[in-house]
């Protein structure tokens, strides 16, 4: 296990594995499940003309990304339900000439601590192959809510097939591992000032805002937060329904123009058995 990421070899992987790849000279991560048959399931925003395939896993992806229209190996490449972030795409094309890495579960907590980045591995442990892979087909069929950079990203895509979990409340900034890091450094820095001021020199000061950085990742790891609960992949679609029938109860109340409102994963009613 590298500090940086997890490379592996295609040869290694087997169906339900949590691939991803980098992006942008590693400024950013693309997650996706392995089904089998050099065939990856993975989270985009909703298809739209011109864009077929192309991922987003940051806000600016759109512009800096360049995916085919159609892809000369498999003549399925590309499936997407409209009105779904959910895809089918080849190993390949997933790919796009990056290297390969597997997303690493049950890592005990020093291990996680000791990653550079995050997005790369979690506490959390994974259900078995088959439920996993059944997860990301039924989603490709059924789809994963509306696509958002920091509380429904690919990552948060992966995590859930892998292990069925999901935020009691709403998910909010950090619910996976890239969105936390994404805000980390610069939030870590701005909590560690106080501390700054009795550390001794930069080296005092890089000291503590890299223990704030690890300490925000560690909470925000979905399998050590406690407001999280295991959902069937069926129930998927009512949840949401339940979320968008309370989000239209607040816009009566507060008066609001919908498009004000957010609408991700719905909250849960139990806590996760542990």
């Amino acid at each position: 296990m590298g500090l940086l990421s997890h490379r592996v070899e295609r040869s290694e992987i087997k169906p339900g594995d949590h691939i991803y790849t980098w992006r942008a000279a590693y400024a950013y991560s693309h997650h996706g499940i392995y089904v089998g048959g050099s065939k990856v399931v993975h989270f985009t925003r909703k298809k739209e003309a011109g864009t077929a395939g192309l991922d987003s896993a940051i806000a600016i992806s759109s512009l800096i990304s360049q995916g085919s229209e159609e892809c000369p190996t498999f003549p399925d490449c590309g499936f997407q339900l409209p009105d779904s972030g959910v895809i089918l795409t080849c190993l390949d094309c997933f790919l796009r000439c990056g290297s390969l890495h597997g997303f690493e579960y049950g890592v005990p907590p020093a291990a996680f601590l000791a990653k550079l980045r995050g997005g790369t591995c979690t506490i959390a442990h994974s259900d078995s192959p088959d439920t996993v892979v059944h997860r990301a087909m039924y989603l490709l069929q059924n789809g994963f809510g509306n696509y958002d950079v920091f509380e429904n990203n690919c990552e948060d895509f992966a995590l859930y097939c892998k292990t069925g979990l999901l935020p009691v409340d709403e998910p909010g900034i950090g619910r996976s591992g890239q969105a936390s890091s994404a805000i980390g450094v610069p939030l870590a820095a701005l909590l560690s000032t106080p501390f700054k001021l009795l550390a001794a020199g930069p080296l005092g000061m890089a000291a503590v805002t890299a223990g704030m950085y690890c300490a925000g990742r560690y909470i925000a790891d979905i399998g050590v937060r406690k407001d999280v609960a295991k959902v069937e992949v069926e129930n998927l679609s009512a949840h949401l329904g339940w979320r968008l029938a309370k989000a239209d109860e607040e816009l009566a109340v507060r008066k609001l123009p919908r498009d004000k409102v957010k609408k991700s994963l719905l909250p849960l009613k139990r806590k996760r058995e542990r």
